[in-house]
């Protein structure tokens, strides 16, 4: 008995060790949240701004862009996914690695051939597991991601989309990311960043009531387009990644809750375990004396005689 208690007490201590950090770890991610939140809501109105700019420009000119122009038959996507860097988030990551597999398989029955950039180590590991191929990644920022990094990643998306597909180059540019809607809700989703749909941004503008206003092209409205093209990427990119890191954030204190309770749960049954397996040692421990008392006793009254 007194082997089987000492075990209990080794596990009752290397659990509330566990428990210790994911307490901590807990706290930490509901901090970070808080601050996800706020770079969201500060680079929401640049973006919509710009993906006004961009309509307004669109729908004034006749100019044929890839931000605006639809391709007649399209052979070719390119797809950023992005997931985490670290662990211990749930089924945040590979959320968005079934998103990013479901827009795969609806873009090849299109008949699209798919180009894949992947942010965050689950990602690649997930594809590098397989052996598939991966045009590009980007890892080491997912939980706190500055500007820079967006400009780091449109660069080479913004060259794919103004190749020819003969070259390399593709007509769509996809984006998969874990939108983030309340601390207990994060969705993962695709969005299509290029080209830029008219009617659905118009649509938007009606339904708030808003007038796209006129402008005057100069040089021209294709030299203007030009120049917004890095910018509305880069700005689409960053509030995605801003977006992902606080539903990565959310996610994690949420998997930590988690796992604090149920080490709590897991301390109270091992300690009634090691309570019962005391009071059988102590039970013992009782009827070996009194054994060990009444033989004395019998042994005693037999020499009496």
């Amino acid at each position: 008995m007194g082997a089987q208690l000492r075990v209990y007490k080794r596990r009752i201590q290397a659990v509330t060790a566990t428990k210790k950090i994911t307490k901590a770890m807990e706290m930490i991610a509901a901090s970070r949240i808080v601050k996800a939140q706020r770079k969201v809501a500060a680079s929401q109105p640049y973006a919509t701004e710009l993906t006004r700019a961009v309509t307004a420009v669109a729908t004034g000119s006749n100019a044929k862009h890839p931000l605006t122009t639809e391709v007649d038959a399209p052979t070719r996507a390119a797809v950023l996914l992005v997931t985490s860097d670290r662990g211990l988030a749930g089924g945040y990551s590979s959320n968005a690695i079934k998103a990013a597999e479901r827009l795969r398989e609806r873009l090849a029955s299109e008949g699209k051939e798919v180009d894949t950039y992947i942010v965050g180590r689950k990602g690649v590991a997930y594809y590098g597991f397989r052996e598939r191929k991966v045009e590009d990644s980007w890892t080491g920022f997912t939980d706190n991601p500055a500007y820079s990094d967006a400009k780091s990643i449109a660069a080479p998306l913004i060259e794919a989309i103004q190749k020819e597909t003969a070259e390399g180059g593709v007509d769509e540019l996809h984006i998969v990311f874990t939108e983030f809607v309340s601390m207990m809700t994060q969705n993962a989703v695709d969005d299509r960043m290029l080209p830029l749909s008219l009617d659905e941004v118009a649509e938007e503008s009606t339904r708030k009531g808003e007038i796209l206003p006129l402008f005057e092209f100069e040089p021209s409205a294709e030299d203007v387009l030009d120049a917004l093209l890095p910018r509305y990427v880069e700005s689409r990119i960053y509030n995605a990644l801003l977006q992902a890191a606080a539903s990565e954030h959310a996610a994690r204190r949420r998997a930590m809750k988690s796992a604090t309770d149920n080490a709590g749960d897991l301390i109270k049954s091992l300690s009634r375990l090691a309570n019962a397996a005391r009071q059988a040692e102590i039970t013992q421990e009782i009827s070996e004396i009194v054994g060990g008392a009444s033989a004395l006793a019998d042994a005693t009254a037999g020499s009496d005689k």
